[in-house]
């Protein structure tokens, strides 16, 4: 998307809804942070695919499919790919939304508890 087109699209929400330049630069980030990983995700299971059907191509067998060292390129690039997921989407996984907010008030509250103790 053209920084114009991005413009004129933060133009229209901000006249719509109110929204201000940090929220939509925030949504925007997350929007490329997601597109990243799924582009990561394609390329991922695009290159995985070729490679073990070209290591069964050029042994003429379908017998290194047994073999794990035929998987090893996807298990360890896949823990990367794993890792980029975390960092996209773990947050809201683990954390969720408004997690700091109820331990903040967790804490709040078992403090007041223990001052009047």
């Amino acid at each position: 998307m053209k920084r114009a087109d991005r413009e004129r699209m933060f133009q229209t929400l901000s006249n719509e809804s109110g929204i201000t330049n940090e929220e939509y630069y925030m949504a925007y980030k997350r929007v490329k942070r997601i597109k990243a990983f799924y582009t990561h995700l394609i390329v991922y299971v695009f290159v995985n695919l070729y490679l073990i059907f070209n290591r069964c191509y050029e042994t003429n067998s379908t017998e290194v499919l047994s073999q794990l060292h035929t998987y090893s390129t996807a298990f360890f690039w896949g823990i990367g790919l794993v890792a980029h997921g975390l960092s996209v989407f773990g947050r809201e996984i683990f954390f969720g939304s408004g997690w700091e907010e109820r331990k903040i008030r967790e804490y709040m509250e078992k403090d007041k508890r223990n001052k009047f103790e």
